[in-house]
């Protein structure tokens, strides 16, 4: 099995920047994903000395999440969250990485549907962004299935917005299979969030994400359960095992969203990934 290199989530310690950093550092990892969802309160002297103290301590920024909570459908909202999400871009090359993290929404299947057409206007206009600095946009997968997000990317032409593969997304929401959704976004992946969970109940994403005011809303809790790694219905061996098929080299970043003790979950998941890349 390929040693793909294992990253963090810094904020998953819940741990001041420094110490955050110095604890992943003592785990042995690669690098860490950081967040940035307000660029204007940030300047590139702020990150330079951020990147400073990771760099420091041997890591690496594996990808910098600009995700705003809104994702891109609504048209009205696009303009500002757009030139706010170019933004992020700027700043994730001055942390010397390409990949920006972020949920775009919910893609409708159907693509008359007039969601899709703001949601694709917004994508392309991301995208022709990234081409031109050299990264890339990723989506983060769960809310609809892969061959919808595949589609959906397709029609963009670019791979200036590309894929953050999370397995457990597509396991809790829409019940797909993580390492048969790979084949179907290989063209895209460019980063991966290392997550676990299962699927409690066979909600519409629409519902979920509270997307259809007539239902109920914030499903969180309801629909599915984050889980610890090892302890959900991913199958790590077959999505890795899919991911060295598909020649992807980059990272397995540990996301941990929920539980009492954050530190000894990430302690648990790094063990637990290499003992899957053993076997």
């Amino acid at each position: 099995m390929y040693q793909f290199p294992i990253g963090i989530i810094l904020d998953s310690f819940r741990l001041p920047f420094r110490e955050a950093v110095e604890k992943a550092a003592s785990l042995g990892v690669q690098g860490l994903q950081v967040w940035l969802n307000n660029p204007e309160e940030y300047t590139t002297a702020m990150v330079r000395e951020r990147l400073d103290v990771i760099k420091s301590n041997g890591l690496k920024v594996s990808a910098v999440c600009g995700d705003f909570g809104h994702g891109f459908g609504q048209a009205e909202h696009n303009p500002s969250l757009i030139e706010r999400s170019k933004r992020v871009m700027d700043f994730t090359r001055e942390y010397e990485s390409e990949v920006v993290t972020t949920h775009i929404g919910v893609v409708p299947s159907d693509v008359n549907h007039p969601r899709y057409a703001v949601m694709q206007a917004a994508c392309r206009e991301l995208a022709e962004y990234a081409d031109s600095v050299g990264g890339h946009f990723a989506v983060e997968t769960g809310p609809e299935p892969a061959v919808v997000l595949k589609g959906f990317l397709d029609s963009l032409c670019s791979r200036g917005v590309g894929v953050n593969f999370d397995p457990a997304n597509l396991v809790m929401v829409v019940g797909d299979d993580p390492a048969k959704a790979v084949h179907t976004l290989k063209d895209y992946i460019v980063h991966t969030h290392a997550k676990d969970g299962i699927k409690l109940l066979d909600k519409d994403p629409e519902v979920i994400y509270g997307l259809r005011p007539e239902d109920e809303r914030d499903q969180w809790g309801v629909a599915f359960e984050e889980k610890a790694l090892g302890d959900g219905h991913v199958d790590f061996v077959a999505w890795t095992k899919a991911l060295e098929e598909i020649g992807y080299k980059g990272f397995l970043t540990i996301e941990r969203e929920v539980g009492e003790d954050p530190v000894a979950d990430i302690v648990s998941s790094v063990k637990f990934l290499r003992d899957v890349l053993a076997k």
